[in-house]
């Protein structure tokens, strides 16, 4: 099987890598690959290189996900997260292939207090969950075999995170103020990896499972919770923290160019089902996270 894998250096990607290696030949790509072209602004660029590669899978990592840049860049987040999605989807029609899409639960208003269901009426916040609804649209329309995996606050080891910023922000302050309104559940993106590798061998033998899915950890936390529960692992492993007190504080303490969903809970029941996986809790997957940075890199 050949897989052809866009954004192999973002978070998601990275992981990416290492789970599909198993499953085929694996050319990844990104927005600086010369062998084939990788970047989402070349959105013909990128369909040359699927007709070139002819993949049995192509899995799309590669996102505008600067979320309040994108108020600024409207048409440069529709090219990245629609427009090039298009392009990618029908040349993935044409040969025959599978396309794994990640999307996100900015795609709802973020209201009440239900996890959303895949079924539910979309209402995006801001021009991030905008663009991102439309490239899954395109990809609906484009192309039938498609797994569309929504997904909401992602992790990873490599790179920047929330609980790295936390980290560094408890070591320089007393005090703390971190929002509490907000809810969700913290997703690494080695969990989104092994879950697409896992959903591919499976959509290859049962072409009907196509179609959308929420994919998260389970459980429900607030950033909060989520610090707290960064720096009571950090103390356990014998960081000191300058921070004493930490203060839950509602969305609107902060002003941000795009407006955050209160909801981002997303309803998994139908990947769990469909696809025989158990989704673990949240904090198992952000504890093991917690435990690599403490023991390999420096804070």
């Amino acid at each position: 099987m050949n897989i052809l894998l866009f954004g192999k250096n973002g978070q998601v990607g990275w992981e990416l890598q290492r789970s599909l290696a198993p499953l085929g030949n694996l050319i990844a790509l990104d927005v600086h690959s010369t062998d084939y072209c990788g970047d989402f602004s070349n959105p013909q660029g990128v369909a040359e290189t699927i007709r070139c590669v002819r993949p049995d899978v192509i899995v799309n990592a590669a996102a505008h996900t600067a979320v309040d840049k994108a108020e600024s860049e409207i048409d440069y987040a529709l090219l990245l997260n629609a427009i090039s999605v298009e392009a990618l989807a029908k040349a993935a029609d044409e040969i025959g292939a599978w396309v794994v899409h990640y999307s996100t639960d900015y795609v709802f208003p973020g209201t009440g207090e239900t996890a959303w269901l895949e079924t539910d009426e979309t209402a995006p916040l801001n021009v991030y969950g905008e663009t991102k609804l439309a490239g899954e649209k395109a990809l609906q329309v484009n192309c039938s075999k498609h797994l569309i995996f929504r997904t909401s606050w992602v992790y990873a080891v490599n790179g920047n995170n929330f609980a790295k910023t936390m980290l560094r922000l408890a070591q320089e302050h007393q005090m703390l103020s971190v929002i509490n309104d907000q809810f969700g559940a913290p997703t690494g993106a080695e969990l989104l990896a092994d879950c697409t590798a896992h959903a591919i061998r499976i959509a290859l033998n049962k072409p009907e499972v196509a179609g959308l899915y929420h994919l998260v950890a389970s459980g429900t936390t607030t950033w909060y919770e989520y610090a707290s529960l960064v720096f009571e692992e950090a103390r356990k492993f014998g960081i000191e923290l300058a921070v004493t007190h930490v203060n839950g504080v509602p969305t609107s303490t902060y002003a941000t160019p795009a407006r955050r969903p209160i909801n981002s809970r997303l309803n998994t029941d139908k990947f769990q089902n469909k696809f025989g996986l158990v989704l673990p809790n949240w904090e198992i997957g952000v504890k093991r996270m917690l435990t690599e940075i403490f023991t390999l890199t420096t804070i």
